[in-house]
């Protein structure tokens, strides 16, 4: 199996879109759980042919195409296009929300209304996106859906592993114009596929992509549940509930029970330390250069600006690189949709572009030889606190998955664990503050200086 991505793509370097699974003609690739709480392919039966043509769809195997050649091949030759190397390929970007799905969604609802829409003006006959199933073992996965109402029940963020596999052959085996959401590395891994498969080209006619910072194993909801004091068996979550009293950013999350219990906890309660530090998320993500789902038709996101976070009812970003999906927003039918400088859609998502640009060069540079080839060029940072920095959420991010992973299951000993970590971590930041704030003060007294 030489060619395979169970050959060829180490376990760190699968993030789990199942696209493999979906792609092998001999049907012998299954994804399952691995001890971590992400997904894996394993096979259920000897390869034969050695085909490769699992390997050519991974995203991270190195061997096909990257963000910056697939988006050239998809958008280049589009009238008015434009490009960043921040975000790729674009048309316009817009700021707004769907009173309709507001209160539902994660943030403005605009990422629902696009799918509902599609499907309302006839450009595709399936949607299909992630939704909840009310298995304990498995909260959420992709779903074919064929109206809006059944759409909307897939409506919030899902920060959990779901996989494509059973989605995508599904469109090879049912004809039909389909619509698909997904992360920016399953966008790429469909993308790669469609290159080699006339059906998967012919049927996936639109793309919705997610802004997205990192992914989330298993294990991450089942510690956040315990930190909330969950007892009984989780058989559902929802991950960004909104309270009027809170700004948009201190978010809840919510677990229910097969016993009917609910148990709430906001972001300021212990899931920000999780999040931030990189607990819980699979090496793959430490590989990741695509923040704004460079090869989706197009991108949605938080409007993470002063001037939008601090409503709680939340407000979305879409940046549009299609001119079909651009025609069906300008008519902006049930929404309240601004255009928006791109510079300030990149100023939104500053800090996972400093992960997946800055902190990432400093991640390649130290494993020059695990690392798939990427944009970023590895380098070593001239701060020493920022070096420190990324070199302390690694550990915590390694021994977050093996301590859970290794079964034991409780939250305040993982923390505990964590503790001397934390420690440093304060205290790099603290002398970053101090450093960075007169650097800060004499850029802006040279600004207003300037000015008059």
């Amino acid at each position: 199996m030489k060619s395979s991505v169970i050959a060829n793509v180490a376990e760190h370097l699968c993030i789990g879109c199942g696209l493999c699974a979906a792609f092998c003609p001999q049907g012998i690739l299954a994804m399952e759980w691995n001890r971590y709480g992400e997904y894996n392919p394993v096979t259920v039966s000897p390869c034969t042919t050695e085909c490769g043509l699992c390997l050519k769809a991974c995203p991270f195997s190195g061997t096909g195409e990257n963000e910056d050649t697939i988006g050239e091949r998809l958008y280049g030759a589009v009238p008015g296009i434009r490009h960043r190397s921040e975000t790729g390929y674009y048309l316009a970007s817009y700021v707004g929300y769907s009173e309709k799905h507001r209160a539902t969604s994660a943030s403005g609802g605009m990422a629902t209304w696009l799918l509902e829409a599609l499907l309302a003006e006839g450009v595709v006959d399936h949607v299909i996106c992630v939704a909840p199933t009310g298995d304990p073992e498995r909260l959420f996965s992709f779903r074919v859906f064929d109206t809006p109402e059944e759409v909307r029940t897939g409506a919030g963020s899902a920060y959990y592993p779901v996989e494509l596999s059973g989605v995508v052959k599904q469109i090879l085996e049912v004809p039909g114009r389909y619509a698909i959401t997904g992360l920016p590395c399953f966008v790429k891994a469909i993308r790669l596929a469609q290159q080699r498969n006339k059906k998967l080209r012919g049927r996936i006619v639109v793309t919705v992509g997610l802004v997205c910072g990192q992914l989330k194993s298993r294990e991450f909801t089942e510690y956040i549940a315990a930190l909330a004091g969950v007892r009984g068996e989780v058989t559902g979550v929802r991950y960004r509930g909104k309270n009027p009293d809170q700004p948009a950013s201190n978010y809840h999350y919510t677990f229910t029970t097969s016993d009917g219990e609910e148990q709430r906890i906001f972001w300021n309660e212990g899931i920000s330390e999780a999040w931030t530090n990189r607990w819980f998320t699979p090496k793959t993500c430490s590989y990741c250069d695509d923040v704004f789902a460079e090869c989706a038709d197009a991108t949605c996101m938080d409007a993470w600006l002063p001037e939008y976070s601090r409503d709680s009812r939340g407000t979305s970003l879409l940046l549009v690189r299609s001119p079909a999906v651009q025609e069906l927003v300008e008519r902006r039918q049930g929404i309240s949709l601004d255009p928006i400088p791109v510079e300030r859609v990149v100023q939104s998502q500053s800090g996972v572009i400093a992960v997946k640009r800055q902190h990432l060069a400093y991640r390649l540079y130290l494993d020059r030889e695990g690392a798939p080839k990427k944009r970023v060029a590895p380098s070593r940072p001239k701060n020493p606190l920022l070096r420190q920095e990324i070199a302390l959420k690694e550990r915590m991010r390694v021994v977050s998955r093996d301590r859970w992973g290794a079964g034991e299951r409780d939250a305040e000993h993982l923390r505990g664990a964590m503790g001397q970590d934390l420690k440093r971590l304060a205290v790099v930041r603290r002398l970053s503050k101090i450093i960075t704030f007169p650097v800060r003060t004499l850029r802006y007294l040279r600004r207003a200086g300037q000015g008059q």
